[in-house]
């Protein structure tokens, strides 16, 4: 009897507790592309490898015929090394956006403090 893929990835999704709006947003799909895949009995195993790195799932031990788990282990070990860099990039990006601002504060505080300086001077001359 062959397998059905669609029926095998929804068990497993369902099984996991994965959300399909989330698995959806990582794939860069609408979610009833990924109903429609629970539909199929076969697609390709590209699909079945994109779905199981996005949700970091090892589907060499539901399709051993199609991937070896080093196949996934790799593929795993790669996205941390990549989200890694990634984050690295973020921080920077956000570190120089909030040094930006902090910048900005602190010349519009020196300007709030000479003005008010101006106007307690005007107010309240020296005899």
């Amino acid at each position: 009897m062959d397998k059905h893929y669609g029926e095998i990835i929804e068990r497993t999704i369902r099984r996991n507790g994965y959300s399909i709006s989330e698995l959806a947003r990582l794939m860069k799909v609408n979610r009833r592309s990924i109903y429609n895949w629970f539909n199929q009995p076969k697609f390709k195993p590209e699909i079945i490898f994109k779905i199981g790195c996005a949700l970091k799932h090892d589907f060499s031990n539901e399709f051993p015929e199609l991937f070896s788990s080093e196949e996934f282990q790799h593929a795993f070990n790669n996205s941390k090394l990549l989200n890694t860099a990634l984050l690295s990039e973020e921080r920077e990006k956000i570190n120089y956006w909030k040094d930006k601002y902090i910048n900005l504060l602190e010349e519009y505080n020196q300007i709030l403090a000479i003005s008010s300086n101006k106007i307690n001077t005007l107010s309240y001359p020296s005899m």
